[in-house]
């Protein structure tokens, strides 16, 4: 059975930072493709960003390009996504996922595992 875990949400001021993580066990961390998906209050969930399974190549929406970072540690079997200037707008519950097809894809069809989610919250 394939499990990830969030962690590194919080409570911030518009303009700081955080590091989401997502430790993935079970399953073979190094052939999935990783996304992190964000569900903000009476919103449907949003692709945010997605790796490859080698890390060699990334996809972010545009609302978050040059802001936030994916990567990933296949000896830690963890993804990150580091998330800087924050705004907002960024405040939602944050999962990260599998995509066992290895190519990072948006679409939620793709993933088959998901964390339990990572609170964000970004005051003014």
């Amino acid at each position: 059975q394939v499990q990830l875990v969030e962690s590194g949400g919080g409570l911030v001021q518009a303009g700081d930072s955080l590091n989401l993580s997502c430790v993935v066990s079970g399953g073979n961390f190094k052939a999935y493709g990783m996304g992190w998906f964000r569900q903000a209050p009476g919103k449907e969930r949003e692709f945010v960003s997605a790796i490859t399974w080698s890390g060699g190549a990334s996809d972010y929406v545009d609302s978050v390009k040059g802001r936030f970072t994916i990567s990933r540690d296949n000896a830690k079997n963890t993804v990150y996504l580091q998330m800087n200037s924050l705004e907002e707008e960024d405040t939602a519950v944050y999962y990260c996922a599998v995509d066992a097809s290895g190519w990072g894809l948006r679409s939620e069809s793709y993933y088959r595992y998901w964390g339990q989610g990572t609170q964000v919250t970004v005051s003014s």
